[in-house]
């Protein structure tokens, strides 16, 4: 996999793990990434703007890294801290969302992010820079079918509270977040779907005093999470 972007490189370099190989652009002077380069003895390839440019279809910043796949993780996985927050994606699309919810994630110290196997956006490049280099300290785990990993979190003692916009759902302010918690966000256009909604224990809203009627998911997962780490103070 080619990912680009020099925040995103910082990340792996600093993991020293995976890397097939190193492009620069002729004359790329980040001190910074030359030195993790020469640290940890590898050899970059330069290139002129226009082969680099080539490689890729991004904003790569001079330095393109070409990575194993990203390994997903399985269910099993799961954190079992009687904290523990796992945040579900019920086939989230776009790879910025994605991206923008792992980076999210990550600051807020949760390590685990389930995924559908089908109709959602993998982990690719975009996934990779948009998550500024967030991707290699959490967990994706994919899963084969989402309200099947509900049931099996919910055997773990977890509570389950997904985001809805439907009238009899709670204000998200108004759930006990203590405990172990997983986190449903939902699809940009469609939201959760049923299937998903009916497992959950408690369905929020985030308030719309607006014309508009809801939220990006990524921000949507932002408020979000940070009601839940701040309902834990």
């Amino acid at each position: 996999m080619l990912i680009y972007g020099r925040n995103v490189a910082l990340e792996v370099l600093k993991k020293k793990e995976n890397i097939k190989k190193v492009f620069l652009q002729q004359n790329f002077d980040d001190k910074r990434i030359l030195s993790l380069l020469e640290k940890n003895k590898i050899t970059p390839i330069y290139l002129e703007k226009k082969e680099i440019d080539d490689l890729i279809d991004g904003k790569h910043q001079g330095i393109i890294l070409d990575i194993r796949d990203y390994q997903y993780k399985s269910l099993e996985d799961v954190s079992k801290d009687e904290d523990a927050v796992v945040v579900i994606l019920d086939h989230i699309e776009d790879p910025h969302n994605l991206g923008a919810i792992i980076r999210t994630c990550e600051a807020a110290g949760i390590k685990d992010i389930i995924i559908s196997k089908n109709r959602q956006v993998g982990v690719n490049a975009t996934v990779m820079k948009t998550s500024a280099g967030a991707l290699l300290n959490t967990n994706v785990i994919m899963v084969s079918n989402i309200a099947n990993a509900i049931n099996v979190l919910k055997k773990d003692g977890f509570w389950v509270v997904g985001t809805t916009l439907a009238d009899d759902s709670l204000d998200y302010r108004e759930v006990d977040y203590s405990g172990r918690i997983a986190l449903v966000i939902g699809n940009e256009g469609k939201g959760i779907s049923d299937i998903v909604s009916k497992a959950c224990d408690y369905r929020v809203k985030i308030p719309m005093r607006g014309t508009i009627n809801s939220l990006n998911a990524s921000v949507a997962s932002g408020i979000m999470i940070y009601e839940v780490i701040r309902n834990r103070k």
